[in-house]
């Protein structure tokens, strides 16, 4: 059972970023474009240049698509991870101590999660897989290579 679980690790992995990803872009564009709700709740958008908000909607839906397509993860999701600890920190907890209290529950379990997404990579279907796949077999000598069957 254990070997099973662990075989399939890399994909649940996969899909687990996938849904991150997808989760995180949809905050920055609802923040940017005003879609899903909107970044106020009513359809609104952020002012373009506005500090910390509008920085934050680009860190989202940038990070977001680049975890969500696996391009770039671990870099995209440590940007995201401080950015979401930096909303976390000086946006909601001077409210209050508790996440539940001071509404930065989902600043501080994307911080978390991208932590996470770090130090673990980007699992199966991401293109940094099949980029360094890619390069691997450039890199291989042709004499090392499988024949090819015709």
């Amino acid at each position: 059972m254990t070997a099973r679980l662990n075989g399939a690790q890399p994909y649940v992995l996969g899909l687990f970023r996938i849904v991150v990803g997808l989760l995180f872009a949809c905050h920055g564009a609802a923040k940017l474009f005003g879609v899903l709700g909107g970044g106020d709740g009513k359809g609104g958008t952020v002012d373009a240049g506005a500090w910390p908000t509008w920085y934050a909607a680009v860190i989202e839906l940038v990070g977001g698509a680049l975890v969500l397509l696996g391009l770039g993860t671990r870099a995209a999701a440590f940007i995201s991870s401080g950015a979401m600890a930096y909303a976390y920190f000086k946006v909601h907890q001077p409210n209050a101590l508790w996440p539940m209290e001071n509404g930065g529950e989902a600043s501080a379990m994307f911080c978390w999660v991208m932590l996470l997404l770090v130090f673990t990579g980007s699992g199966a279907f991401g293109l940094d897989q099949l980029f360094a796949r890619r390069s691997t077999s450039a890199r291989t000598p042709a004499s090392e290579q499988a024949p090819v069957s015709v």
